[in-house]
C-alpha cells in the first residue's frame, strides 16, 4: 500500500516540474522506499547533464526518438524501448530532433544519495 490506499492514481499533469540542474521538465510522479518513477519531456535540442546515479535507472520512452548515452556507448532509441542503465554509470538523455521526446525514469530502489552531475 502506498499512502494507506491500495490504489493511487497519478496524473502527470497535475504534478509540478521540479528544479533540478538539468533545466528540463522534469516531474516525480512517486517515490517510495522501493522505487521512483520520474517523467521527463525532452524539447527539440534539450538534454540532460551528464550524470550518474547511485541506484540502477530504466529508460521507458514514451514518446519521440532520443539519444542516450551511457558510459562509452550511445544508441538512439524510440517509442515503447526499455533501457537499462546501471547504477554508477555516467549516463545521459539528449533531443537532437525536431519533435518531442517524452521518456519516464524508474529507479530501484529509491536512491538514499544524490545523483551526482558530472
Amino acid at each position: 500500500m502506498i499512502g494507506g490506499k491500495t490504489m493511487k492514481v497519478i496524473e502527470m499533469n497535475e504534478m509540478e516540474v521540479a528544479q533540478t540542474p538539468h533545466q528540463v521538465d522534469v516531474r516525480k510522479l512517486i517515490s517510495y522506499k522501493d522505487a521512483t518513477i520520474v517523467h521527463i519531456t525532452l524539447e527539440p535540442r534539450e538534454s540532460l547533464k551528464m550524470h550518474v546515479t547511485p541506484v540502477d535507472v530504466c529508460f521507458y520512452v514514451l514518446e519521440g526518438d532520443g539519444i542516450v548515452e551511457i558510459g562509452k556507448e550511445k544508441e538512439t532509441v524510440h517509442k515503447d524501448e526499455l533501457v537499462f542503465s546501471p547504477a554508477k554509470v555516467p549516463h545521459r538523455l539528449s533531443n537532437e530532433s525536431e519533435n518531442t521526446f517524452r521518456f519516464l525514469v524508474i529507479k530501484t530502489p529509491t536512491p538514499t544519495e544524490e545523483t551526482k552531475i558530472l
